[in-house]
């Protein structure tokens, strides 16, 4: 087993392969002490799904080392892997529930913490519309069997249809463009598609630092013969965009302009796959007219971007015979969001790419259990990927839960996370219950986040670990068992099942956030049309049993995946390993969603989608390119783009506890293009001052790596390890205390790639 630095060798040894192979297995570990057992488990720091066991020796957690035989990592280990679970030792974890007394929280019993929700909660729905003034905002960090849990007291005990989360800011485009083209979610492709395609391309995905193993998977095919080709499409200069054979450093906001670009390519060159688009689609001729304006000049124009390079990418992405796409936050975050990553699957379908090994595409998460957040309704939609719209879906769940239909909301779509804190800002959501997650520092606009979360009319409730930013704002902290503390199951980005099994306690009272759901449903009593409990399973194992039951026969079906299958291999696919060979999910009876429009977002009606007959086939969109909302001025000519670091997740709360971690990047910093920096007057180091209409950062400036105009900060970074006795140091570094409160139309994805910025040097 290998032992490595995973700080300075973030990828490990290369073991190159050719197409159609094996990747080869390479075993990682890191151990503090010698295990006298080891317990299953996968990653919950990034979104690859990678298998690993912690070793467990009296009682704590003593080190890590990956599965040889799981699917996805072959053994590998992220660095996030190797040390973050670290964490879950941090002499500052939560032990015991907090309650405020003024201005202090203050120790408490489980139950007086409960009581003041329990009370609240009653005293909320007793007024008209109560199931109206009550807000989730969950998280990707849960298991599959709490998402569900939660998804059925939210919808079926209270009623309400203001649930979302933090998955919201990561991976609702990727759900949206699925729904939009293919009629469910669920990625078409599978990681293995690395291991037979003859191209690659990464569209806003450095997965070299999101998603460290799928990139040692890349790399080593790379090193191997008939090595695939490799297009990137980034703004900035990162180890993907040295490693790909063709880099479009785009501006910031032009992704569509781009795509339709390069579709205007592929049709134009002949490469269309001219059987699969008339057998399996429906919209071409409305795409060909679409994309016609968009020759390489133009494209260049809007883009910035040589023609010549538009033209290399086109002959790389049409001359493919196997194609893998993978799509991430420079597309989600972005002007046009769900249009862009439409076009993406537009390529795909042009081609005939998908359904077959290496020619796929996945439409990739961020977090670790975004996926589960969708199957199971926890973000809002109807679990088992139902359509809110479709009278029969919303039956089978009355059916299925043993209450009225009429209590399940579904009279509009899901309240997405903006609008539930923007009701919160308003009033009309009076408790607002946060599981696993930090907006304090994770959402746009975070001094009107902090207003909203300070709100005395605003019942806040936080289950975390720590003692985070947003939880020093709650009226009740409740302290929840971390990963490695519980068990449950997740599915990663490819739809890869794993089992989390439990293999230490967690320290004092925390508990396990399935008790705490179930602890609150029996609480409050919630009951079935025949007056029953709603909630009938008591613990990991049989709440995924309900949930097995509520996906049969839906895409996500998880029937023929049990917690014995799961313990007895290392990761299992739902629906297998590629999806759509024959056809897709969008009979109008069994789709997900009726569809938008992509410019403006609004929603079509179930008359007007089955006037279209899809009848199994793929939707192809056709979007013109449109400036976004936010663009350079004289007061603030740059625009700040935000992103990830290797080695920091999220907002830090377990990769800051960390040792490791946390040296390798402690502190945030600003990156400039070196002629703006001249300009500028800045020098690498040199403290800045970063200004936007909403607030301002003071950070040190590292010069080179990104293009012209364009200004990168990570946003992982907030306050809780500068100041102790409050959420907010003097000296701003949360880089969304600059982004604006705007979302993609269709998705609801907050816009955090497009910020008009000032630059100026400190001092």
């Amino acid at each position: 087993m290998a032992e490595r630095d995973a700080v300075t060798d973030p990828w490990g040894e290369r073991a190159p392969y050719g197409p159609g192979e094996e990747w080869p297995v390479r075993v990682d570990q890191h151990l503090v002490d010698i295990p006298d057992k080891w317990v299953r488990t996968a990653s919950v720091l990034h979104s690859d799904g990678d298998a690993l066991d912690l070793g467990v020796r009296d009682g704590r957690l003593v080190g890590v080392r990956g599965r040889a035989e799981d699917r996805v990592n072959r053994g590998r280990l992220d660095p996030k892997d190797v040390y973050g679970w670290q964490a879950n030792a941090s002499p500052d974890r939560l032990t015991r529930p907090l309650v405020r007394e003024g201005s202090r929280l203050v120790e408490a019993t489980w139950d007086e913490a409960m009581d003041r929700i329990t009370a609240r909660s009653r005293e909320l729905l007793a007024k008209p519309g109560g199931w109206g003034r009550f807000g989730f905002h969950t998280s990707g960090q849960l298991f599959l069997e709490e998402y569900y849990t939660l998804s059925v007291i939210g919808k079926a005990g209270i009623g309400t249809p203001h649930m979302d989360g933090n998955t919201r800011l990561c991976t609702a485009t990727a759900a949206a463009a699925l729904k939009a083209s293919f009629g469910t979610d669920g990625q078409p492709g599978s990681y293995t598609d690395v291991d037979h395609c003859d191209a690659i391309a990464l569209w806003g995905h450095n997965a070299a630092e999101t998603q460290a193993v799928l990139w040692s998977r890349v790399l080593d095919r790379r090193r191997g013969h008939d090595a695939p080709a490799m297009l990137a499409v980034d703004p900035r200069d990162t180890p993907v965009t040295a490693e790909a054979d063709v880099h479009l450093a785009v501006r910031p906001g032009t992704n569509v302009a781009l795509l339709n670009g390069l579709l205007r390519e592929v049709i134009a060159r002949g490469r269309v796959d001219e059987d699969f688009v008339r057998r399996r689609t429906l919209g071409f001729e409305a795409l060909r007219a679409t994309v016609e304006p968009y020759t390489s000049a133009h494209v260049a124009d809007v883009c910035g971007v040589p023609a010549a390079r538009v033209e290399e990418a086109a002959e790389l992405v049409g001359t493919a015979d196997r194609l893998f796409s993978t799509v991430l936050q420079g597309f989600y975050q972005s002007n046009q969001a769900t249009a862009a990553a439409c076009q993406v699957n537009n390529l795909h379908l042009l081609r005939g790419m998908i359904g077959r090994p290496g020619a796929g595409l996945c439409q990739m998460n961020g977090q670790p259990t975004a996926q589960n957040t969708r199957e199971t309704g926890a973000d809002g939609d109807l679990p088992g990927m139902r359509n809110w719209d479709n009278p029969e879906h919303i039956r089978e769940l009355a059916e299925l839960w043993r209450v009225d239909e009429a209590v399940i909301p579904h009279w509009s779509p899901p309240t997405h996370a903006m609008q539930v804190f923007r009701y919160a800002e308003q009033g009309s959501v009076e408790l607002l219950w946060i599981s696993a997650t930090n907006p304090a520092v994770s959402l746009p606009e975070l001094a009107r986040i902090r207003r909203v979360l300070s709100r005395e009319e605003l019942f806040v409730v936080v289950q975390d670990i720590f003692l985070t930013e947003t939880a020093r704002l709650a009226d009740v902290v409740l302290p929840a068992a971390a990963w490695g503390e519980k068990t449950g199951t997740f599915t990663n980005a490819d739809r890869t099942v794993h089992l989390s099994d439990k293999a230490v306690e967690p320290p004092g009272e925390a508990r396990p956030d399935l008790d705490i759901f179930l602890d609150y449903a029996r609480r409050m009593d919630f009951r079935d049309r025949h007056g029953d409990p709603l909630i009938r399973w008591h613990d990991a194992e049989s709440a995924y049993a309900a949930w097995q039951e509520c996906s049969r026969g839906r895409p996500c079906d998880y029937t023929g995946i049990g917690y014995a299958d799961l313990r007895s291999g290392s990761g299992v696919q739902w629906g297998g390993e590629r999806l759509y060979a024959e056809r897709f999910n969008t009979d109008p009876d069994y789709c997900e969603s009726y569809g938008h429009d992509l410019a403006t977002g609004a929603e079509f009606g179930a008359e007007e989608y089955r006037a279209k007959n899809p009848a199994g086939r793929a939707f192809l969109h056709a979007v013109a390119y449109e400036p976004g909302a936010e663009t350079p001025t004289d007061e603030y000519p740059l625009v700040l783009t935000t992103g990830r670091t290797l080695y920091q997740f999220h907002t830090r709360t377990k990769t800051a506890r960390a040792p490791e971690l946390q040296a390798a990047a402690p502190e945030p910093w600003v990156q400039l293009h070196p002629d703006d920096a001249r300009e500028l007057g800045i020098a690498d180091g040199d403290p800045v001052l970063v200004r936007s209409a909403r607030g301002e950062l003071r950070l040190p400036a590292r010069v080179g790596g990104t293009r012209r105009g364009v200004v990168f900060v990570p946003f992982h970074y907030g306050y809780w390890d500068l100041d102790a006795a409050g959420p907010v140091a003097d000296a701003g570094r949360a880089a969304n205390e600059l982004v604006a409160t705007r979302w993609d139309p269709v998705s609801k994805q907050p816009l955090y790639k497009a910020t008009a910025v000032a630059v100026v040097k400190e001092g």
